[in-house]
């Protein structure tokens, strides 16, 4: 992979589109993540009280995002990194950072499972803003800081003094509202929840990463080779962290975004100094 400028890339984003587009043919035996990360995004568009009319759906492993929108009513347009992901589910090949819409084309962005191994994720997340009509609605929903603790763990143990990088970097909740905030969204929010998944064996956790197309995209030189030897003392760790039923929880932390796009119509705080009662006298116990 050849960079023509700028600071070295984390992620190889042939590698991405390669994973995600080679884990599609049996990915619903592995969509688990997913479809908790979609439903937990439908149900914060489900709290919102307004109409959605173009919306468009960033991270397409199937149709299920696009069905449930087009169930609300909405024109939908569907991007994935992996150009297979985009031509079997009616969308197009986009990177995050290099989205190719116009300015103000739609009212509502979802992004689903992929905004965690972008290389430029200000820079996408500023692309998304710019894509939105004003008051249009971001969501999104990747893996977050304090995701597979006992997957790292092992790998860790098994490695001992030269340990290499097998899982990238995460994004915490506090970056991910200053993300939103210097992207330029207003009234922006950052959440996260924890899935806990209990696992047999580091092997069918593996697999189940593989399956869900999140296997290791970073460049060559930022990642480390999984040797026969390190498999098998990373099984060995994981397997020693156990419940009594012979299965080792593994815990997937999802971060959740929202922002809107700036508009004259939205609410502001008031202006400071403008309050008519100081707080001593709001706070005052009444007689």
């Amino acid at each position: 992979m050849i960079q023509e400028s700028g600071p070295p890339l984390l992620f190889n984003p042939r590698t991405r589109a390669r994973l995600r587009d080679r884990a599609q043919t049996g990915f619903a035996a592995h969509d688990f993540l997913y479809r908790y990360m979609l439903d937990g995004l439908l149900e914060r568009l489900g709290d919102v009280t307004r109409d959605f009319r173009r919306a468009l759906v960033i991270g397409c492993p199937d149709t299920s995002a696009r069905d449930a929108l087009v169930a609300r009513g909405m024109d939908v347009t569907c991007a994935d990194p992996g150009a297979r992901n985009a031509t079997l589910n009616g969308g197009i090949q986009a990177e995050e950072d290099a989205l190719p819409f116009a300015e103000n084309s739609f009212d509502l962005v979802l992004a689903c499972g992929t905004l965690d191994s972008v290389n430029d994720l200000p820079g996408a997340l500023i692309q998304i803003r710019r894509a939105l009509r004003p008051d249009g609605l971001f969501l999104g929903a990747c893996i977050g800081a304090g995701s597979l603790p006992r997957l790292k763990q092992a790998l860790l143990l098994a490695e001992g003094d030269r340990p290499r990088a097998h899982i990238h970097p995460q994004i915490d909740v506090r970056a991910g509202g200053d993300l939103l905030s210097r992207a330029g969204f207003a009234l922006p929010v950052a959440d996260n929840e924890a899935l806990v998944v209990r696992y047999a064996s580091v092997l069918r956790l593996m697999h189940d990463l593989r399956g869900m197309g999140s296997g290791n995209a970073m460049t060559a030189d930022r990642r480390g080779p999984l040797t026969r030897q390190v498999i098998a003392e990373t099984a060995a760790h994981f397997a020693a962290a156990a419940d009594l039923d012979g299965k080792t929880g593994e815990t997937f932390s999802i971060l959740y975004w929202s922002g809107w796009k700036p508009d004259p119509s939205q609410p502001a705080p008031a202006r400071r100094g403008s309050a008519s009662v100081s707080l001593a006298q709001a706070l005052k116990p009444k007689s």
